[in-house]
């Protein structure tokens, strides 16, 4: 039997998906891949506010668990790409401390130098788990 594939596009991500080619998740089997998802509006425009950039990440990855039939707790795996981590982890992990359930999964937290856009500070990719009820 085939392993079912099934690639995952929230509505309000329609259009980098149809821009740029690239899905926001690919579910196989129970797996969900989710791509790195960063601190930009709808219509792509990155955020300026290290702190409101790093809740919009959280926001765009809950989105796409969401369309999967996931949340947060459904998280197997994460890792986070960070620019200039010094500069912003303490408000990084204050948004962290207050999305994402603490000590549910691996994190692995890479400082790099930059991301795909300028002004991009965060980029958050994970691995879930879809639950047996999920649609």
């Amino acid at each position: 039997m085939p392993t079912l594939r099934k690639t995952i596009v929230p509505a309000r991500m329609t259009r980098i998906f149809e821009e740029y080619g690239y899905a926001p998740a690919l579910q196989v089997g129970r797996t969900l891949y989710c791509a790195g998802q960063v601190g930009r509006t709808e219509d792509l425009r990155v955020i300026e506010d290290p702190e409101a950039q790093f809740e919009a990440c959280w926001e765009n990855l809950r989105i796409v668990l969401a369309e999967a039939g996931c949340d947060f707790r459904d998280v197997v795996d994460l890792t986070t790409f960070h620019v200039e981590m010094q500069a912003h982890f303490d408000a990084f992990k204050r948004v962290k401390n207050r999305v994402f359930p603490r000590q549910t999964c691996p994190w692995t937290a890479i400082g790099v130098q930059a991301l795909s856009r300028p002004g991009l500070l965060l980029e958050i990719k994970c691995t879930a788990l879809v639950p047996e009820d999920a649609p």
